[in-house]
């Protein structure tokens, strides 16, 4: 009994060594730069600014009237020419949706927008035309041919099959798994699918397409859709451009995928005020066959943590941002009263870190965000979260890839250290 209080005391002494030399060890690796002395370009572009498009822009303007063109497939009745007089015209049923039925005889369009038609020594161009006006036209060249009698003809033109246009849609996000329409085509690559869909005439845009697939991109995909024109010379040349693509980085401008390679089209869907997709025009959202639209996922749009807070990747916010202060918050924090209880159920004692333990009796005020830079390097940034509490220049915007670390300043894993051992010796007196 007589030799409790000198080991009490010998705990203390060693307790406040080990704080004095843990403090100085932390204060050489904990430097950064502090938060509100960094430059504009590295704090990150705010992504609350940015308003959602009008969703009109990405939809054609269809014409009143349905136009022919390349591989429609008209039904033709030409009495005497197409069809006897003794027999009635053919009637064609339409296999899906709602569509009236046809009569005549299938006749294509050919790809130079005309028909070839029995006993006229040249085609018929009618692309462009409507049927009342394809019907007119087809009668025009029998009566200048002497085929056919005018006030005796009977001359019948409707439309069989619509032309239509096969594009392929690769989605990473969740919502394209709801997706009920299209050819599956292969399984889920990261999250999403893939479709190979048909879409009409002057329905071949890419509202169309997303409202065949599943809607507009989920939050869990990026803001912007891009379309992969179908005219390369050959699969290096593709391989080149996708790879262009996936590198290219977020949107920081209008089109600038377009300026740099025509046949990639990148259309935000969310964009600053007054730069709206500005050079849009509507041949960019038309698609044609063997166009590919690609919605791309956002899984690398995440933060990490570590220090005090448990060790965790959280996705970042895609229409809103997100400051360290209510990054802190989601990641188990808690930040009130002026100071931070850092993981309190998570975090380790004086020594800064692991888990399962209890938070230290001074809490952690520092916080360190580990920040990667264009050339690859990272800059650590040091911020007082006392201080983030009343001066905005300390809250910056949390970027993807940021890790964010909770920890002690020298002062305060001292002052944990030496109260702890305060604790721990009032602890042995007690039991003495």
């Amino acid at each position: 009994m007589t030799h409790s209080r000198p080991v009490a005391k010998r705990w203390m002494l060693l307790a406040v060594c080990a704080a004095l030399t843990l403090s100085g060890c932390s204060a050489v690796q904990l430097r950064g730069v502090p938060a509100n002395r960094l430059p504009q370009w590295l704090l990150g572009e705010p992504r609350a600014s940015r308003q959602p498009i009008n969703l009109i822009r990405l939809r054609q303007d269809p014409p009143a009237v349905y136009q022919l063109g390349p591989r429609d497939i008209l039904g033709i009745y030409i009495q005497g020419v197409l069809g006897n007089e003794e027999e009635p015209p053919p009637v064609h049923f339409p296999t899906e949706g709602n569509k009236d039925p046809a009569l005549g005889y299938p006749i294509p369009i050919r790809e130079d927008g005309t028909l070839a038609l029995p006993l006229l020594s040249e085609p018929v161009k009618v692309s462009g035309m409507t049927l009342a006006q394809a019907e007119n036209e087809i009668k025009r060249r029998y009566f200048e041919a002497g085929i056919i009698v005018q006030g005796r003809d009977r001359i019948i033109v409707t439309i069989i099959r619509k032309r239509t246009y096969q594009v392929l849609v690769v989605r990473e996000d969740v919502g394209a798994q709801q997706a009920t329409a299209g050819i599956f085509l292969a399984g889920p690559a990261k999250r999403g699918s893939a479709y190979a869909i048909d879409l009409n005439a002057y329905e071949n845009d890419v509202m169309h397409a997303l409202a065949q697939t599943g809607g507009m991109p989920g939050l869990d995909a990026k803001n912007e859709i891009l379309i992969l024109r179908g005219t390369f010379a050959d699969a290096q040349a593709r391989s080149g451009v996708i790879e262009e693509m996936v590198n290219a980085g977020p949107y920081n401008g209008p089109e600038p995928m377009t300026r740099r390679n025509p046949n990639v089209i990148r259309i935000p869907l969310r964009s600053e005020p007054g730069r709206a997709l500005q050079q849009l025009t509507e041949d960019d959202i038309i698609l044609a066959t063997g166009d590919i639209i690609f919605i791309e996922s956002r899984e690398r749009d995440v933060f990490y943590t570590g220090g005090l807070l448990t060790g965790r990747e959280i996705p970042l916010p895609r229409d809103y941002d997100l400051d360290i202060l209510s990054a802190i918050s989601l990641a188990g924090g808690t930040v009130a009263s002026g100071v931070s209880q850092g993981s309190l159920a998570r975090s380790g004692g004086g020594a800064g870190g692991g888990s399962g333990g209890s938070g230290g009796i001074v809490p952690a005020t520092q916080i360190i965000i580990v920040r990667k830079l264009p050339d690859g390097s990272s800059i650590p940034i040091k911020i007082n979260l006392n201080r983030a509490l009343v001066d905005p220049s300390q809250r910056i915007l949390i970027q993807p890839s940021d890790l964010v670390l909770l920890q002690y300043t020298p002062f305060e894993l001292a002052a944990n250290v030496v109260l702890g051992s305060v604790s721990f010796s009032y602890f042995l007196n007690r039991l003495q």
